[in-house]
């Protein structure tokens, strides 16, 4: 069972409880089938919010995520004594539970500098210098995420000290309690089904669903594996075979970084996604908890 599915029989069987998508691609309209997200299906299912409600032109980031998300909670926990967040993208969930630490504003002059070297470089060259200056965070960051590789740089540079170093880990108070569920799959598996998974794409349509978003291929929400490596093929660099072929290699490296990130997570409690039960343990998690 997958995040959506457990997620969405999750809410069920707490009573229809409402669930905020923590993905920073779902958000986003015209993105449905390169970005995974609920089927019509599941979107009756329970109430979701961040699911395409945004246009791929509007900036967007985890800071503003966990800021329109925790006023939606103080809303959505006057009716609901449970909300379930659930989605990949380890930064958003941090942002949520945890805030962030006090980092520099954005250095105008600096980021157009670096904005222009990512044009005239490429992103591996910013990526390495990332490396030298700041190894610990390099090990972390999604190093296909231009935005996050560049604001590292850019707080890297104008500090003259690590990105990592000055991540305090102090947390923001919360109102609310958290329990964090992991879905663990064994990495052949899992591999397996991303494979699967994009063969079902392709089925769906997402090249057609590529072709409509061209057009703002520059933006970085279209920055997403599955998009990418067809804006390749759109634009001769490779075959459509070899853009399948790197989508499926980039969506396994993707899903390793996602291990790495949330291995890392303190308090986890790890269900088998294989389990017939999987949706009745985290149930059981739940009760537990509270």
């Amino acid at each position: 069972m997958g995040k959506t599915d457990a997620a969405v029989e999750l809410s069920r069987r707490l009573g229809r409880v409402p669930i905020i998508s923590a993905d920073s691609r779902q958000v986003f309209r015209g993105m449905a089938i390169g970005t995974a997200q609920p089927s019509a299906e599941q979107l009756l299912a329970a109430d979701h919010y961040f699911i395409a409600d945004r246009d791929a032109t509007q900036e967007y980031n985890s800071g503003k995520f966990a800021a329109e998300a925790l006023e939606l909670l103080d809303s959505l926990f006057k009716e609901h004594p449970y909300v379930i967040a659930v989605g990949g993208s380890g930064l958003y969930i941090d942002a949520l539970c945890y805030g962030f630490d006090s980092l520099p504003e954005a250095d105008g002059r600096l980021r157009k500098t670096l904005e222009e070297r990512l044009e005239n470089e490429g992103l591996e060259a910013l990526v390495a210098e990332l490396r030298d200056l700041d190894p610990e965070y390099y090990e972390k960051v999604d190093r296909n995420n231009p935005a996050r590789v560049l604001r590292a740089l850019e707080v890297c540079i104008s500090t003259g000290a690590p990105y990592s170093a000055q991540r305090s880990g102090n947390r923001a108070e919360r109102n609310f309690n958290i329990i964090k569920i992991g879905i663990a799959m064994p990495r052949v598996e899992l591999y397996e089904r991303i494979d699967l998974r994009v063969d079902s794409m392709i089925a769906q349509g997402l090249e057609a669903e590529a072709h409509a978003l061209y057009p703002l291929k520059g933006l970085n929400a279209l920055n997403t594996v599955g998009y990418k490596e067809l804006f390749d093929y759109f634009d001769g660099n490779s075959t459509f075979a070899e853009a399948v072929e790197l989508i499926k290699r980039n969506s396994r490296r993707y899903a390793k970084r996602q291990m790495t990130w949330f291995g890392r997570m303190e308090a986890v409690h790890w269900l088998d996604a294989q389990s017939a039960a999987l949706a009745e343990q985290a149930e059981e998690l739940v009760a537990g908890f509270l």
